[in-house]
């Protein structure tokens, strides 16, 4: 069975989220470093419904503030609308046929399958089993010359035993939404630029995006958006945070002996396990009440009257930030290693990949938000205590991640079977639909409208910045510590892009030659330190 600390459940907060940091080398650091775009274009009086236009004409389509509470290019909604309603027989049938199929993490072949062949058929060039992931795909489409690139994800892995309890079926559907009514709305409207649609595996449990980031498949996109289903108060959407998370997997080794005749012999690893659980038991009494832990005992070849030399232990800790998160989680190690030592087994310990909070950018959430107004639904602004690999992405380049109501029966929410029941109802698609044409507007919007993709990055650089340079900050202090004091193993974790040249530049701001000597003495154990990075 595979972890699943991905995805929505019904449980949704109003939380106070930390200014998130950023790292460097990913588009975000490049916001913040240069957040100019080219000049907008020329404005001009809106037509209800314009004509087609040649990409990169002089007829240029207007350009809008993004704070004027009036709705971008009308025309352009209409044409996502129809083109939408054309497609929603297929699209519920695509999106069917992945529901009834439910296949694991990393085991996506027959939506693999289901998802190239429709957006192959429908003028998107296509690569399958993308950057080495056999259930990976690719689809893109550009128009034009130039312009800039909008991703898309579609997730499609289900859970152990209750199928498509997260509606991923509805995911993949609204991707594949999402990406045919961008390249409608930019063929008929004339507007230059690329959509690339993702297939990305294992949301439940493998981090399938936190892969795909590390081998650059997001590296060519300006935004990035996708949608998720979830419990909640019908025609709405909501566009909160959600949780970050780290998975833990636990290993105990003990040693076996009968369980009567000589227990004295052996270690025992179940000991050892139930000891962890009851220790991090207590320990939930002193953690926040948005924290949380939990996690279940595996094992092998058990019987009552041997002492297992062996337990296995799954745990995921969460938490409103990734800071809180790596605070926690040291709490929660000490649980296991407290329990080996008591028992006399031994431990290993194994993290997972780091799950981030989501962070929305709030322009792109703006634009949402007057699109899915204009078709009959409201936001709400909440958050999940869920997790979603997508929160990677948000730290990586401007992102949009709503969440969005389906109908459900009481305690019927994510991860349940009843979940799994309502993401093939016909109220669930209909929701979707809707999803689809605000998610496709605001995406165009960031094609085509010039104030307000600048808008985007903007608002990029206020969520960042100021976190961005107390990272520095921090890193060059613990520098400065370490070095000080003649410890030249210094234990410091830095991205591998992280600019060597800012913080010796930044360490000869902070020392003044005055300073007892402080930069003579620094400077040549940092130019060592600065060269193995």
């Amino acid at each position: 069975m595979s972890d699943a600390p991905g995805c929505f459940s019904s449980l949704k907060t109003l939380v106070l989220r930390r200014t998130p940091k950023v790292h460097k080398g990913s588009p975000l650091a490049e916001i913040i470093e240069d957040a100019s775009v080219k000049e907008s274009k020329q404005t001009k009086a809106v037509q209800l419904e314009s004509p087609t236009v040649e990409p990169n004409s002089t007829s240029s389509p207007p350009a809008y503030s993004v704070i004027d509470n009036g709705l971008y290019r009308p025309e352009v909604l209409k044409t996502i609308q129809t083109t939408v309603d054309r497609l929603d027989p297929d699209l519920r049938e695509l999106g069917m046929k992945i529901h009834d199929h439910p296949e694991l993490a990393f085991h996506e072949s027959y939506a693999h399958h289901q998802l190239t062949s429709f957006m192959s058929s429908r003028g998107f060039k296509v690569t399958p089993r993308y950057n080495g992931l056999t259930t990976a795909w690719r689809a893109e489409f550009s128009y034009g010359k130039g312009g800039r690139v909008l991703g898309v994800n579609s997730e499609m892995d289900a859970l152990p035993g209750i199928g498509h309890a997260c509606g991923h079926n509805l995911i993949a559907m609204a991707g594949v939404g999402v990406a045919l009514a961008a390249k409608a709305a930019m063929e008929k409207h004339g507007i230059s630029g690329k959509v690339v649609l993702l297939g990305t595996p294992a949301e439940e449990g493998g981090g399938g995006k936190i892969i795909l980031i590390e081998r650059g498949a997001y590296k060519d996109m300006d935004v990035c958006v996708m949608c998720h289903p979830s419990p909640g108060p019908l025609h709405s959407t909501s566009l909160g945070s959600s949780s970050a998370l780290q998975s833990i997997t636990v290993e105990f080794f003990g040693h076996t002996a009968h369980a009567a005749a000589a227990p004295w012999e052996g270690q025992n690893a179940l000991d050892a396990a139930f000891l962890a659980y009851s220790a991090i038991s207590v320990l939930r009494q002193q953690i926040k009440p948005t924290h949380r832990v939990h996690g279940i005992v595996e094992g092998k070849n058990w019987a009552p009257n041997i002492i297992p030399d062996y337990a296995k232990m799954r745990w995921m800790v969460r938490a409103p930030s990734k800071e809180e998160v790596d605070e926690l989680r040291e709490r929660v190690k000490a649980c296991f290693e407290a329990a080996a030592l008591a028992t006399a087994c031994k431990v290993e310990i194994k993290l997972g990949r780091p799950h981030y909070e989501l962070v929305q950018n709030p322009t792109l959430a703006e634009g949402f938000s007057a699109s899915a107004k204009e078709l009959g639904v409201e936001t709400i602004p909440v958050g999940t205590g869920a997790s979603t690999d997508f929160g990677n992405v948000t730290y990586e380049l401007p992102s949009l991640h709503p969440g969005f109501s389906i109908p459900t029966e009481p305690n019927g929410g994510n991860h349940t079977p009843a979940f799994t029941n309502a993401a093939g109802k016909k109220e669930a698609f209909d929701a979707t639909m809707v999803i689809i044409k605000a998610l496709a507007h605001t995406g165009v919007r960031a094609l085509d409208d010039d104030m307000f993709f600048k808008a985007v990055g903007d608002t990029t650089k206020k969520l960042f910045a100021h976190s961005y340079m107390l990272f520095r900050l921090e890193i060059a202090l613990r520098i400065v510590a370490e070095l000080y004091s003649g410890n030249m193993t210094l234990n410091i974790t830095i991205g591998h892009n992280f600019p060597r040249i800012p913080i010796v530049l930044f360490l000869c701001n902070i020392f003044s030659p005055s300073s007892a000597g402080c930069i003579r003495c620094i400077l040549p154990r940092l130019a060592v330190y600065s060269h193995s990075l």
